[in-house]
């Protein structure tokens, strides 16, 4: 492969600000994991091919398999590609980041080496050994950016016959009649689905592939390119149509595979950014990403088909890098374990999970699932900027990028005063991480604070606004101090809460942002006065309003409803964050705010 790479001259040292850690443990108990006469390793995978990793892993451990008379035994925890990357940089901490030290990393993409690298991490070993004479990075698959569409939108642009591209994102996104403009008002605005690029591999790509269609430029993107007047406009009008953002493109996929459940596939969102590979587990059944339920999850009335853009794309080529933790004997063992998975068997569950192979090829069977009519398409593939180019590409984008107007709803019922381990009560620890979690966001983003309990002292509802909305770089100090001083009291009202944030929002809707309700709750509903869950899911189906919020949830502590929350977010067309865990809260609260 001559595209796509990122040469890596620094070794990969920061810490997850998002991105749950999940550690997925192969083997068997006559396996090799675990032995004490085995090299053992850790790999460090994105998070949407973990899961296969860790079964070639298992493979491999139970195979027999030896180097230089030795054997090794794998072990695989996923983790996105943008937190494993901080996580390396600031030099992993298992207590912190989650897992024990890996001493491989499987990223998404090379981009994020070139990104690391340019963090200029101190005390950082050359990776010289991993590169071939180009300088490349060794590729264990591969898998190009698509727009992802349902199929009567793509053919209502031309598909397949028209190649379509970036520019046709944006006229359409620009259009105020939006699917009018082709016939098709009943779809009503184009709306893109599109991860944050600090975190996602996709989403980076996509931020990438704006600007070199932008630019009109195919490689050597420059600083300059960047801050023309046209490339931001550009870009900016690119943003301007997204629904939302995300840490992975699973949580639009998921809403996706719901709303064409209900027979509205056109009604969520008109296209999403994302990898190949995840486009083809959509059409197979497996909305979430995950591979095992290929054949056995509901297919989608309305598949997706994969728009290549012809002013270009990226290809993901999922590198394999072994990292300065390893000793010279789990170099080595690092060094088989690559062998093992660019082997034909291996590349042929690859293959039948929707991934290209290592030399970027796709085989028949992809080709015919992501609808690309008379076979594998001429990808217009684009060079990945130099790293200090990305670098500043990202902290433009924060400018660019649609800004937010979220209303964060906080749970202060009498529940709340329990412990959440470290010497915190729940509403502590929640406190600490919405401190942390909004001061990511953007000086222009909105915010506004309510707290919920049930009605007490005779007051007429269970809610009450602390701080009105305000840009944060006004309000972001009077935020943090009406946090600081919650306190817990009452029960949960969560349902009147909801419904009564949400009519809030679209009472106050503005089109030019991303609209949107967070609440954090630890119980479940316990307010008699409102305790109609199917009322308050039509009330805040986001298929019955011309203007719909979206209410993003966290069940926070072993009790919380996580089964409800999701039931809200779903019918709203957000996502349900898991913190039953009160350990995972700030990662939680990161990966929630990754929305905005």
């Amino acid at each position: 492969m001559t595209r796509g790479r990122v040469a890596v001259a620094g070794v990969l040292a920061l810490a997850a600000v998002a991105g749950a850690y999940v550690w997925l443990r192969p083997g068997r108990a006559d396996g090799n994991l675990g032995r004490d006469d085995c090299v053992q390793i850790e790999v460090s995978s994105s998070t949407e091919k973990a899961d296969l990793l860790a079964e070639l892993a298992a493979r491999y451990n139970t195979a027999g398999r030896t180097f230089g008379g030795r054997c090794a035994g794998v072990s695989v925890h996923k983790k996105t590609s943008g937190a494993a990357m901080e996580a390396l940089a600031a030099g992993w901490d298992p207590a912190r980041d989650g897992g024990p030290v890996p001493q491989v990393w499987a990223p998404s993409s090379s981009l994020w080496l070139g990104l690391l690298r340019e963090r200029g991490v101190d005390g950082a070993a050359p990776l010289a050994e991993d590169a071939d004479e180009a300088g490349e990075v060794p590729s264990i698959a591969q898998s190009p950016l698509t727009i992802g569409m349902p199929q009567p939108m793509a053919e209502a642009l031309g598909w397949p016959e028209r190649r379509l591209g970036w520019a046709d994102v944006l006229a359409l996104a620009g259009d105020p009649r939006g699917w009018g403009a082709y016939g098709h008002p009943e779809w009503g605005r184009f709306t893109l689905g599109k991860d944050n690029p600090h975190l996602s591999t996709s989403g980076l790509a996509a931020t990438v592939a704006a600007y070199y269609a932008a630019s009109g430029k195919s490689s050597d993107l420059t600083v300059d390119d960047l801050r023309r007047p046209a490339v931001a406009d550009f870009v900016r009008g690119v943003e301007a149509s997204v629904v939302h953002y995300a840490d992975d493109a699973v949580r639009f996929l998921g809403n996706l595979a719901e709303a064409d459940a209900q027979g509205r596939s056109t009604s969520y969102v008109s296209a999403v950014a994302m990898q190949e590979q995840l486009l083809f587990l959509y059409d197979e059944g497996a909305p979430d990403g995950d591979p095992a339920q290929i054949g056995k999850g509901r297919r989608p009335r309305v598949p997706l088909v994969a728009v290549h853009p012809r002013d270009g794309t990226l290809m993901f080529d999922h590198p394999y890098v072994t990292l300065a933790s390893a000793t010279p004997d789990q170099r080595a063992a690092a060094g088989d374990f690559l062998q093992f998975l660019r082997q034909p068997a291996q590349q042929e569950r690859f293959a039948a999970t929707g991934f290209r192979d290592y030399q970027g090829r796709a085989g028949a069977a992809l080709s015919a699932a992501i609808g690309l009519p008379g076979g594998q398409p001429d990808l217009s593939l684009i060079d990945p900027p130099a790293p200090t180019v990305l670098s500043q590409m990202l902290a433009g984008w924060d400018d660019l990028r649609k800004k937010a107007r979220v209303l964060l709803v906080i749970d202060v019922s009498g529940s709340m005063d329990e412990p959440a381990g470290g010497g915190r009560s729940r509403l502590e620890a929640a406190k600490q991480a919405a401190i942390q979690g909004l001061a990511r966001l953007h000086a222009d983003d909105e915010v506004s604070l309510w707290k919920f309990s049930t009605a007490e002292n005779g007051a007429r509802q269970p809610y009450d606004e602390i701080v009105p909305f305000e840009p944060m770089r006004a309000g972001q100090e009077r935020l943090q101090a009406a946090i600081g001083a919650l306190h817990p009291e009452g029960g949960t009202a969560l349902y009147t809460t909801v419904r009564a944030a949400q009519q809030s929002m679209v009472a106050q809707y503005r089109p030019d942002r991303i609209n949107a309700v967070v609440i954090l709750t630890d119980g479940k509903n316990e307010y008699p006065r409102d305790n109609d869950l199917a009322a308050l899911l039509r009330d805040v189906n986001a298929d019955d309003m011309e203007h719909s919020v979206r209410v993003f949830a966290i069940a926070f502590g072993d009790k919380s409803d996580l089964k409800t929350l999701s039931a809200i977010a779903k019918a709203s067309r957000a996502a349900a964050y898991d913190a039953r865990n009160p350990s995972s809260i700030n990662d939680v609260f990161v990966s929630v705010l990754s929305n905005f």
